[in-house]
Formats: structure tokens, C-alpha cells, sequence
């Protein structure tokens, strides 16, 4: 499997979030591989979205990774504790990207149960393991993705997505999470996820 290429993210939003549907996100630490499948995104339109931190053309130094160019690790902290990693989309200069809900683990099983539970993987009871990875703040913590790795660049580092097998899979539409302060927008049908995959975010 080889990685995603800066072409596949510089697109719209909407088409790269249910595109990395099935891809493998990997996160390479001192030797060791981390990866798990993506089952879950929601894609940020820019300035034009009011659920998106660049909406109206908003430039801080938390939102700036966003103008930057595709394929660049937009990271940031949610209720102060919790990371969340999104994928920066289209052209430089035009702030969309998409938000990595949640994964099912695939490589690095006891690195991602230590991480998240200080325990081995066949430690775990079934609640556990399905919660591994099922929410954008537990898969950061799973794979030691943190606020160090924001702006880091995904063609060119340890940190990666790979193309994944070629699954066949039923894509679900819903309403994005969290956004009910985005007045219309946050009716838009543009969270993603692969149908009846344990592994998705529980809403």
C-alpha cells in the first residue's frame, strides 16, 4: 500500500471525507507502526461554514494550519483535553478540512490499549476494545497523536494515511456532531461513515 499523495487531499472537502472512508492512518513511534482504519469523518467547508473554525475568513494562530497547503495535519483541543485530527483539504488559502471521527485499530493493538487504558490488548473486555479508536479524542490518545504533530506534513512524515484495500463498503450521511451553535449548518449531511462498522462513534 503506498501513501495518500498531496492530489488526493487537494480537493473539496466533502469528496476527500468520504474518500478516506477505508484508508489506513498510520503513526510511525521509535520503530514501532500504530495504524487504524478510518470508519468515520466529517468534512469543514471553510469560510463559508458556520460549524467550521475558519468560518467568515477567521484567522488566529490555532485556525492558520488551515490555510496552509493540502495534506497538512490540522490538530486542536476540544473541552481542554481531548485532540482532535483533521486532514487540511483544497488549495492554500482556502480553509477546509476534514475531521478523522474515529478508526478501527488495525496495527499496534497493545501500543493503543497501554495508551489508552495502561493495560495489553488481551486485557480488554469488549466494551474496551470497541472503544479503543471510536471517538475522535480516544483514537488521538490510541495513537499518541497530540498537538505537537499539528502542522505536520502527511506526504512526507511518520505520521501518514495509506490507501487501504480496495473494500466495498455502504457509506452512511448524517448530521455533523457537536455543532448546534452552527445555526443551518449544522443540518448538513456531511458526516461520513462506513454502515455497521462497531468501530463508529456512539452519538
Amino acid at each position: 500500500m503506498k501513501s495518500l499523495d498531496r492530489e488526493f487531499y487537494n480537493r473539496d472537502s466533502l469528496i476527500v471525507a468520504k474518500e478516506l472512508l477505508g484508508k489506513i492512518l498510520v503513526h510511525e513511534i521509535g520503530g514501532q507502526i500504530i495504524s487504524a482504519k478510518i470508519v468515520e469523518t466529517e468534512a469543514y467547508m471553510g469560510i463559508t461554514d458556520k460549524a467550521a473554525h475558519s468560518y467568515g475568513g477567521k484567522r488566529t494562530p490555532r485556525v492558520e494550519v488551515m490555510y496552509g497547503a493540502p495534506g497538512i495535519a490540522y490538530i486542536f483541543v476540544i473541552y481542554g483535553m481531548h485532540y482532535c485530527f483533521n486532514v487540511v483539504t483544497r488549495e492554500e488559502g482556502n480553509p477546509q478540512a476534514v475531521l478523522v471521527r474515529a478508526a478501527e485499530p488495525v496495527d499496534g493493538l497493545d501500543l493503543m490499549a497501554q495508551n489508552r487504558f495502561n493495560k495489553s490488548y488481551d486485557e480488554l473486555n469488549r466494551s474496551q476494545a470497541t472503544g479503543l479508536t471510536n471517538g475522535p479524542g480516544k483514537l488521538c490518545k490510541a495513537l499518541s497523536i497530540d498537538g505537537r504533530l499539528n502542522g505536520e506534513d502527511l506526504c512526507s512524515s511518520f505520521l501518514y494515511v495509506l490507501e487501504g484495500e480496495d473494500e466495498k463498503f455502504d457509506i452512511v450521511s448524517s448530521k455533523r456532531i457537536g455543532v448546534d451553535y452552527a445555526e443551518e449548518a449544522k443540518d448538513f449531511l456531511w458526516r461520513f461513515y462506513i454502515k455497521n462498522n462497531r468501530f463508529v462513534s456512539s452519538v
